[in-house]
């Protein structure tokens, strides 16, 4: 396969990965700006579906692709300081992902799931959902400097 090839994947994963985590972020603080407690469950359920099925695939297509595109072009992964410190941030982004923003995005939908019903929002709930923005922040910015680097190879 073609370096082309490659590269047409791994921008399909790039625009799954950050149009997902951009987009979500959005409609999920229109949603939660609310405090309608259905809007609310309904936009959380919807967070943890889009993640699982965006943002997982666009991160298995930016590996595909990424890979790829190194053997095919020639690329040393670990010897050019655009690709590793690329790497770093991706992979920097996903510990803050696992470590931190799954868990408590599972919180959310669980605590979500009791107030569907229109039940009281209850307060835990705003005190993780403010966790998971300040570090949903931190994980998108991470990803849109690496942007930057692959386009410019500081």
């Amino acid at each position: 396969m073609t370096y082309e090839f490659f590269k047409a994947v791994h921008l399909l994963g790039v625009i799954l990965f950050l149009g997902n985590i951009i987009v979500t972020a959005i409609w999920k603080m229109f949603a939660d700006r609310t405090q309608e407690p259905k809007v609310v469950a309904f936009s959380q359920r919807l967070v943890s579906m889009t993640d699982f099925v965006f943002t997982a695939s666009g991160i298995v297509l930016i590996q595909i692709g990424a890979h790829g595109m190194a053997s095919a072009g020639g690329f040393d992964l670990y010897g050019e300081s655009w690709l590793v410190w690329g790497q770093g941030m991706f992979i920097a982004s996903g510990v803050i992902w696992v470590l931190i923003l799954i868990p408590v995005q599972t919180k959310l939908h669980r605590l979500a799931r009791t107030f569907a019903d229109g039940s009281p929002i209850p307060e835990r709930y705003f005190r993780l959902n403010r966790h998971w923005y300040i570090w949903g922040v931190i994980a998108t910015v991470l990803p849109l400097v690496n942007l930057y680097w692959m386009v410019y190879k500081p």
